[in-house]
């Protein structure tokens, strides 16, 4: 029973229980509180994020020596290829499925969250992109100039950042899901929103999990590891995102799973889970253009030509590896392109915002599972370099 109690997985899912039950019944006052707390635990998770970055990717890329200009390189070109290559199955799906579905849109009517009753913001030493650059060149400049006592700072920093993450950050994690919930529930966005478009998000969810077997086999065949040593230990990972939405807020639980698989090298999960955290988007890409086809089939009446989604596709692909690891970063980012490419107005962009807000936990989701099969292809590749080291 203690070990029960002590599970992450137990604790998430008693989160989001709890979180929709509470949502349901609760009062105005109630959930002022509830999204007040939710707000600062936010910040604290949003602050430490950046810092989780500097303190993993900058000793991992220092450990890689002269591998890492090419393991950075390798890496970044895997998240925008699986990407590209997520949008464009998804692409391909929309042409075949999107006609033949009878969609009607009804978003109207939800309950107005209630502002918070106090307002602390915690704003990020730098923010997640910020982080990144800084740990790449800072990791690559101690290569260069090979210097022991900065690397010997930097492991130092890896520790402090391991401690905060299982003391402070993984604690707060049940927390924090549970007020996300909560106010989701409370809204009405789960019992009115959700059954709107279940047909087009249930093929969307197929899709994740369609494309991250992909991504496993590809990394068992090049890695010549069983994916599935892997995959089993992502389930907290996966629920985790789920409640938070966010890649980086995910980010201490997704490194505590990958860890706890013995066939990714520690330098290499160190180094890939937490870039693949901002640079590999692959289920929110693959969301995003099924759903931006189905907004444009129900407003405008018809699906965008295959050349516009093609190249939508190719810009979306850059977006998302630079687009920030937090709920809603995908298409956010991707705001200038739906609507300039795309040729949505006001009204389809608002509808694209709400529709992708309601299942950003599971592509999200997808997006951090993924990262495992990315660090494992990258396993594969560096494994005689590896192996010297």
């Amino acid at each position: 029973m203690a070990k029960l109690k002590d599970n992450l997985i137990v604790k998430l899912l008693l989160g989001v229980i709890i979180g929709i039950i509470v949502g349901l019944y609760a009062n105005e006052q109630v959930i002022g509180i509830i999204n007040t707390i939710k707000f600062l635990i936010g910040q604290i998770i949003f602050f430490i994020v950046p810092l989780i970055i500097l303190g993993f990717i900058t000793p991992a890329i220092t450990k890689m020596k002269s591998n890492a200009s090419k393991m950075l390189g390798t890496m970044l070109g895997l998240s925008y290829s699986s990407s590209v290559g997520a949008a464009l199955f998804s692409m391909v799906a929309g042409y075949i499925l999107i006609p033949k579905l009878n969609i009607i849109t009804n978003v109207e009517g939800l309950k107005e969250i209630p502002e918070l009753i106090f307002k602390v913001e915690v704003p990020p030493v730098v923010s997640v992109m910020t982080a990144l650059v800084l740990s790449i060149v800072l990791g690559l400049a101690v290569i260069w100039t090979n210097s022991k006592k900065t690397e010997e700072l930097l492991d130092e920093f890896n520790e402090i950042m391991l401690s905060v993450v299982y003391k402070i950050v993984i604690p707060l994690l049940p927390i924090f899901i549970a007020s996300t919930f909560a106010t989701l529930s409370y809204e009405g966005s789960i019992t009115k929103q959700f059954p709107v478009f279940l047909k087009v998000i249930v093929i969307v969810l197929l899709g994740h999990y369609i494309w991250l077997a992909v991504l496993y086999l590809l990394g068992g065949a090049i890695s010549g590891k069983n994916p599935w040593s892997l995959l089993k230990h992502y389930g907290p990972a996966y629920l985790t995102a789920v409640g938070t939405m966010s890649s980086a807020a995910t980010l201490p639980v997704a490194l505590s799973c990958a860890k706890k698989s013995n066939v990714l090298h520690d330098d290499v999960a160190d180094f890939a889970i937490p870039l693949g955290a901002t640079t590999h988007l692959c289920g929110s890409v693959l969301t995003e253009v099924f759903f931006v086809m189905t907004v444009s089939k129900i407003l405008y009446g018809s699906l965008p030509s295959v050349g516009t989604m093609i190249l939508f596709v190719f810009l979306l692909g850059i977006f998302a590896v630079g687009a920030p690891g937090v709920p809603g970063g995908t298409v956010m980012a991707s705001l200038g392109i739906i609507i300039s490419v795309v040729g949505f107005d006001e009204t389809g962009t608002a509808l694209m915002l709400t529709i992708f807000a309601l299942q950003d936990s599971f592509g999200t989701a997808c997006n951090v599972t993924g990262d495992g099969a990315l660090a494992l292809i990258l396993n594969g590749i560096f494994k005689k370099e590896l192996e010297k080291n």
